[in-house]
């Protein structure tokens, strides 16, 4: 059995442009999807990952916002960002950054995600879908 070669640019592009159509139908139904980012730090990896999604959202029609907590905030801190994004009618999908900074439990903070917001797939009620 031969490989088969993916091109992944030209397969992007599809579903860029399948997903610009969709948002301008919900867009006509007066609905705007948003993405609610969440940087926890100044890592210059996860600011670059954040900044290409926002472009990427920019650039179908998709509202997004980052909401940026310094690396030494709390669980606490994150955890009461992450319950009013879950109640924030603007924004569809939560997207925390990860890696988050070492004091912070990862699945914990997932799991405070409304799973019907969870962009990653990534809470407990999501995985295996």
């Amino acid at each position: 059995m031969s490989a088969t070669i993916i091109d992944g640019t030209a397969v992007a592009a599809t579903i860029r442009k399948q997903l610009t159509l969709e948002v301008r139908r919900l867009a006509r139904n007066n609905v705007r999807p948003g993405l609610a980012a969440v940087l926890v730090g100044d890592d210059p990896a996860s600011v670059s990952y954040v900044t290409a999604k926002a472009k990427a959202c920019a650039e179908v029609g998709i509202m997004s916002e980052t909401f940026t907590l310094p690396s030494e905030c709390t669980e606490m801190d994150l955890a009461s960002l992450i319950k009013k994004l879950n109640s924030d009618e603007r924004f569809h999908a939560i997207l925390p950054q990860l890696p988050l900074p070492a004091h912070f439990d990862t699945y914990k903070v997932i799991d405070a995600i409304n799973p019907e917001k969870d962009a990653d797939g990534l809470h407990p009620v999501n995985l295996g879908r």
